[in-house]
């Protein structure tokens, strides 16, 4: 019922319309092959080091980091007064 009901909606597009819906198709079959087929087996571990790099530079670079008394265990577990 879906499928007809999409079919007649198609049938009254124009041409620059059309060519929308076919990249939008062309996008959901790549997208549903990329996802059958795990990252690690489609590329290389270069690859996936040079995304990350991509990806993590994208971010602002603040220059700021966590204080190390951010790290203790004690801060982490019972915060800065040290009561539980």
């Amino acid at each position: 019922m879906l499928k007809e009901k999409v079919k007649q909606e198609i049938d009254k597009l124009n041409e620059d319309q059309l060519r929308r819906v076919e990249i939008f198709i062309a996008s959901i079959k790549l997208e549903t092959e990329k996802s059958s087929v795990p990252l690690w087996k489609r590329t290389t571990p270069a690859e996936r080091a040079r995304d990350l790099e991509e990806w993590a530079s994208q971010f602002p670079k603040t220059g700021g980091g966590l204080p190390d008394e951010a790290c203790d265990r004690e801060n982490i577990y019972y915060g800065d007064d040290g009561d539980e």
